[in-house]
């Protein structure tokens, strides 16, 4: 089979030079291409004789798909697949194959950081000294003793909470399925409108799906807290761009995001890049070096599999 790496996983190219032998003493070709690229066209030309592409998170649409005539299977170093061309995919019978798990500890980590950043007033105590001001205005508030709110607790919701339950906050949770580990942890599951009513900060951990996009609307957020904090590193789409802009505008809560409707660079006029009470990073909540090495190793672990028959990390659509 030919098999080809059509983005950089940001590891050291060693990784890859060895993951690339173990891929070719089986007898497959390997190529790598150690520069990224969204056009379609350069994606097609890329994957034309191939049997199976691995991508992180560049968009895998479904022109290429359709125009990739020996592809059997795409291997994702990612753990959501909304960016590949799942319609045709699955007119083909493509195999799609991802990474989840890999960055669970990095996501879940980032969450607790953005709290703290928001509660104790880190970025405003950096400025403040920076020009020779004091800590004037800089009072914080803790974590310990607060209900926190996990609106999906999957892995990655799970981690989470498990680290604000390590800090003393009470934590609330909305999924599908409660689950008796989760219970024992110290998680109690309630519905959305109290999760959202009662929670002083709440953290997002759903998934994109066509049922969850603007799943967080207008109704919803207004639902929430007079000073709660609202955590986004799962999927920007999830929430209604123009609801969260209005209601932080409107001085009831503040956000933390790191995913947006889009994927950054932001237009300098997006909503959220001008609204009120906001800290902003650039989906960076996966982006640790350890958690890279993590995702490259389940990825060419899942090609090596596929290669000696056995299908790892399936993901359906």
């Amino acid at each position: 089979m030919n098999i080809s790496l059509l983005e950089p996983l940001g590891i050291d190219i060693s990784l890859i030079e060895q993951f690339a032998k173990q891929v070719e003493a089986l007898g497959h070709a390997f190529t790598y291409y150690p520069t990224k690229t969204t056009d379609a066209e350069e994606l097609i030309r890329r994957s034309k004789g191939q049997h199976i592409v691995m991508i992180a998170n560049t968009p895998y649409p479904d022109s290429v798909v359709e125009a990739s005539e020996d592809l059997a299977m795409i291997a994702v170093a990612f753990t959501g697949i909304d960016h590949v061309g799942l319609k045709a995919c699955k007119q083909k019978g493509v195999e799609v194959l991802n990474c989840a798990g890999y960055s669970d500890r990095a996501v879940s980590e980032l969450v607790i950081g953005l709290t703290l950043s928001l509660l104790r007033k880190i970025g405003e105590g950096d400025k403040a000294v920076r020009q020779g001001l004091t800590s004037a205005g800089l009072m914080g508030s803790e974590i310990g003793g607060k209900t926190v709110g996990i609106i999906g607790c999957g892995r990655i919701g799970f981690k989470t909470a498990k680290l604000f339950l390590a800090f003393g906050a009470k934590v609330l949770a909305y999924g599908r399925t409660p689950k008796a580990e989760h219970e024992q942890a110290g998680v109690v599951y309630t519905d959305l409108e109290t999760l959202l009513k009662e929670s002083d900060i709440v953290s997002l951990h759903l998934p994109n799906t066509p049922q969850t996009k603007g799943f967080l609307d207008k109704d919803k957020l207004a639902l929430m807290k007079e000073g709660a904090l609202f955590i986004n590193c799962a999927r920007g789409p999830i929430v209604d761009t123009k609801a969260l802009s209005e209601v932080l505008n409107s001085g009831k809560i503040s956000a933390a995001l790191d995913v947006f409707d889009t994927e950054p660079p932001l237009a300098s006029d997006y909503p959220l890049v001008t609204a009120k009470q906001t800290l902003l990073t650039p989906h960076v909540a996966f982006l640790t070096k350890e958690a890279m090495v993590r995702r490259s190793v389940t990825e060419f672990g899942n090609v090596l599999s596929y290669l000696n028959g056995e299908v790892k990390n399936r993901c359906t659509f």
